[in-house]
């Protein structure tokens, strides 16, 4: 039976602090958190730029500011904190704060090396599993319509996944500088292969890819192409360019989506419609069509009534795990895993070199 203190304990809003003020921290972490003050509280930020620091403390008066991180992993008065610093400082700063006990969210990516993802997952373990991968694709609308297309049985037994990400076009900040921790591998990538290694079901077993720089204004990549294919045959071909965010072939039918969208077309043979069982003749054709019109609905698929997606559902997660101790539904082993297959991309792209 719950105890009053532990009940208390479960719906005391979670006192995070933020590190790192940029574009994700800030334009991306901090509203997602402020739309469930019955969850979170931000307790401290950190960031080198005062102006940055200004800007939250002129929201949330009682925030404590940081300039560096080790002072604001020293803040008692934390419970979680989010690290949405630049690539290259993720892996180091995670380890920082697993090692204090402090449940860490690491924004995407993980670490910038397969070792270093590998350090983090054993040190979670110490930490009793601390470290909660920022993943928001797996909460995102058109990847949750995506697993309902996956689950719908009339598009029978999907063999092709494609995954679509088109949000790195021309950048011209850090992020497009191959020194820095740059390139669509690290920014987009991850979240785009968790989303195809969960709809595929299964870990791949080979890897094709191809990295290019076609309008970034950096040294860095800003578009990758990644071809999965697992032992049962499914495969997933991953591209940060263009097209709908998803797209699953099975043997009925098809299912598409646009980015963040609420609602997707499944395309697929009629369910009322019975293939006649008979075998293909081996006799010579006869010179009229052969082709066989088959019956065709197209059907629209919409998230349930009331369903929690994108952002916020990932923050609804986080406080659920630290919480209450439900299973946190991001894999840290299929967070590790993609280093891995971003990692063997670059090494074989002569264009990383």
């Amino acid at each position: 039976m719950e105890t009053q203190y532990e009940s208390e304990v479960f719906r005391r809003p979670l006192r995070i602090g933020i590190a790192g003020l940029g574009r994700a921290g800030l334009l991306e972490h901090l509203p997602a958190l402020r739309q469930l003050p019955e969850l979170y509280t931000i307790a401290a930020v950190c960031d080198l730029m005062k102006e940055r620091r200004d800007i939250v403390e002129r929201e949330f008066p009682n925030v404590r500011t940081y300039r560096r991180i080790e002072d604001m992993l020293d803040d008692p008065e934390i419970d979680l904190v989010d690290i949405a610093l630049p690539t290259l400082d993720h892996a180091k700063t995670a380890l920082t704060a697993l090692n204090r006990n402090i449940w860490t969210v690491v924004e995407t990516p993980l670490a910038p090396s397969h070792d270093a993802a590998t350090m983090l997952k054993a040190t979670s373990l110490k930490a009793r599993g601390k470290l909660l991968p920022y993943a928001p694709g797996l909460f995102a609308p058109d990847f949750r319509l995506a697993q309902m297309a996956l689950e719908d049985p009339r598009i029978g037994t999907v063999f092709d996944v494609r995954v679509r990400r088109q949000d790195y076009i021309r950048r011209d900040d850090w992020q497009c500088v191959k020194r820095c921790g740059g390139g669509c591998a690290w920014y987009d990538g991850p979240d785009a292969l968790m989303q195809a290694v969960a709809l595929m079901r299964t870990q791949p077993a080979q890897l094709w890819s191809e990295l290019k720089r076609i309008a970034s204004l950096g040294d860095a990549e800003d578009c990758l192409h990644i071809v999965l294919k697992s032992r049962i045959e499914v495969t997933a071909d991953v591209e940060i360019w263009h097209e709908p965010s998803f797209m699953l072939r099975g043997s009925l039918g098809s299912f598409t989506v646009n980015p963040g969208a609420s609602e997707g077309t499944l395309r697929v043979i009629s369910p009322s419609f019975k293939f006649p069982r008979r075998r293909s003749s081996v006799r010579t054709p006869s010179l009229d069509d052969m082709h066989e019109n088959l019956p065709v609905e197209e059907i629209t698929l919409r998230l349930p009534e009331g369903a929690v997606a994108g952002p916020t559902a990932y923050w609804r997660a986080v406080y659920a795990t630290i919480r209450t101790a439900a299973p946190f539904p991001v894999s840290v082993d299929d967070a590790v895993e993609v280093i891995r297959y971003l990692q063997l991309a670059k090494q074989a792209s002569p264009f990383t070199k």
